[in-house]
């Protein structure tokens, strides 16, 4: 109550102005957590060391993570995120549906008969799609995936966040909303973070491939519990 209390007065205090909050109001002191990105967005331990948390959430449920910084769209902690300066962890934006789709039906036509010829061509015929390659298709979603299904999470330069999601698109949303991400990592990690069975989401700033999937846990939980990986697939950012 008194967190949802003061997050309010800070939302009310900062509503007054477009800018960035600038009023003396210790933010930090307020969230109960670090959110920058010096401090890695609240994950300042990356998610392959001992005694690795995650810094957020974003999905559908934040009831199940009351411990977390819960990233849902329109809340009261995602509006007083964007009031606040860049280097601060932001919600991601609320997405946008595709537009409907409008087919035209065109009448059917009679086509007259092509005359036919008794000379027989003086060469095959050559198809044009023989000769033209057919073009790498761009990702819808700006992603390409590198790699898929595999037991083990990146550990690698670049790390700059990780928490929690519910879907992969979900995590590729965090990474729009992160200053310099450029690759998403997702995987399920049993028996690990709580043991939640959400996605784990790891942001970096550069892109990796499976030579860099070498995370395959092996930490011990408080529970006594070994975790390990699996699942995992990774996305860079065209």
């Amino acid at each position: 109550m008194r967190v949802a209390t003061l997050l309010t007065t800070a939302a009310l205090a900062a509503s007054a102005t477009a800018t960035p909050l600038t009023i003396g109001i210790n933010v930090q002191s307020i969230l109960g957590v670090d959110l920058t990105a010096a401090n890695h967005y609240g994950a300042p331990i990356p998610p392959w060391q001992r005694g690795t948390y995650p810094g957020w959430y974003y999905g559908n449920h934040p009831e199940k993570f009351p411990n977390l910084p819960c990233l849902t769209y329109n809340s009261l902690l995602c509006k007083l995120l964007q009031l606040l300066p860049f280097n601060w962890l932001h919600c991601p934006v609320k997405p946008t549906p595709p537009p409907p789709t409008t087919s035209t039906v065109i009448p059917p036509t009679t086509t007259p008969p092509t005359p036919t010829s008794s000379t027989a061509p003086t060469s095959p015929a050559t198809t044009t799609s023989s000769l033209t390659p057919t073009p790498t298709p761009t990702p819808s979603d700006g992603y390409t995936q590198t790699f898929a299904g595999l037991n083990g999470a990146t550990q690698a330069d670049g790390y700059l966040t990780y928490g929690l999601v519910d879907t992969v698109a979900q995590c590729k949303a965090m990474c729009d909303s992160v200053a310099g991400c450029k690759f998403v990592n997702t995987y399920h990690d049993v028996n690990g973070k709580g043991g939640s069975t959400q996605l784990t989401c790891s942001l970096y700033s550069g892109c990796h491939t499976a030579a860099d999937a070498i995370n395959k846990g092996g930490q011990s939980q408080p529970d006594g519990s070994i975790n390990y990986i699996t699942d995992s697939d990774g996305y860079c950012k065209a």
